[in-house]
């Protein structure tokens, strides 16, 4: 082998190496494998469904084909597998969606701290995104607007569907809506409240915008402007003008004519692509 023939050998080695080198690198900084969680396995909308406890509640995991990046998930408060267009088309997307079945504690003290437990399980241990959308459909709204009140480093953005916004309106019943006279009295036995205390109490979502308001959470609500279950103008109205007069926006999107149900939009397009463009990420 001659020198021009040596050299050249050389090079072709080096090059190998430097690929060699490369595709290491690549591989040990690529995202890290999509979790498996324990618990029963089975489909749900042709994805797979993990179902296994978190500080003593039943947790409910939709697993994508493959996470998008940054793991991004929608945190659903109560109804799961209700008028889910939202939740397919997001994991369609690559998104997880999460439950934890604590139904009827209208976001009570006790479920914020078993919220936290599963938030901190999800984030330190199987890499979700420290930012999750927040889904309040109905009576869902309470949990998710005291989440994001208390934790506002910990929320992307609030989708609020016909959420409960005063308790007042609903169970209450105190102004146009029907209210519910069993929610209002175990409203009451959940946060250890005599009616007058539950009357003049202050943990509504309209109460508690500031936090959210200061760490400019987007916020979108989806109505039905027939809703005489939980009135719009008794609700969602109300939290609009107390949050946008904190310098915040909610957008709205209004059903002529529905009611209370069906929630969400049988395309959820609209609701999807707000999610998608506004929900704060991880810097």
């Amino acid at each position: 082998m001659n020198s021009v023939q040596a050299v050249k050998a050389r090079i072709g080695v080096m090059i190998r190496f430097a690929v060699w080198l490369f595709a290491a690198a690549a591989a040990l900084t690529a995202a890290p494998a999509d979790p498996v969680f324990p618990g029963r396995q089975s489909a749900w909308e042709g994805f797979t469904r993990y179902d296994f406890e978190i500080a003593a509640r039943k947790v409910t995991v939709i697993a994508p084909a493959a996470s998008a990046p940054g793991r991004p998930w929608l945190w659903r408060a109560e109804f799961f597998g209700a008028f889910a267009t939202v939740d397919v088309a997001l994991v369609k997307l690559g998104w997880h969606v999460v439950y934890m079945s604590c139904p009827d504690t209208f976001g009570s003290p006790d479920t914020m701290e078993r919220w936290a437990a599963l938030y901190t399980e999800l984030t330190a241990k199987y890499g979700f995104s420290r930012l999750p959308v927040l889904l309040g459909m109905s009576r869902g709204g309470l949990y998710v607007y005291r989440w994001a009140a208390a934790h506002p480093d910990k929320t992307g953005l609030i989708y609020g569907d016909a959420p409960v916004c005063d308790v007042k309106s609903w169970p209450g019943g105190k102004g146009k809506g029907q209210g519910s006279a069993r929610d209002w009295v175990l409203f009451q036995n959940v946060y250890g409240l005599t009616e007058e205390q539950a009357l003049a109490w202050k943990g509504n979502p309209i109460d508690i915008l500031e936090p959210i308001a200061r760490a400019r959470i987007p916020v979108i609500h989806v109505v039905g402007a027939a809703d005489d279950a939980v009135p719009v103008a008794e609700n969602t109205t109300v939290l609009t003008q107390r949050y946008e007069a904190l310098g915040g926006h909610v957008e709205l999107i209004s059903k002529p004519g529905v009611g209370h149900h069906p929630h969400s939009l049988e395309d959820p397009t609209p609701i999807v692509d707000y999610i998608l463009k506004h929900r704060l990420k991880e810097k």
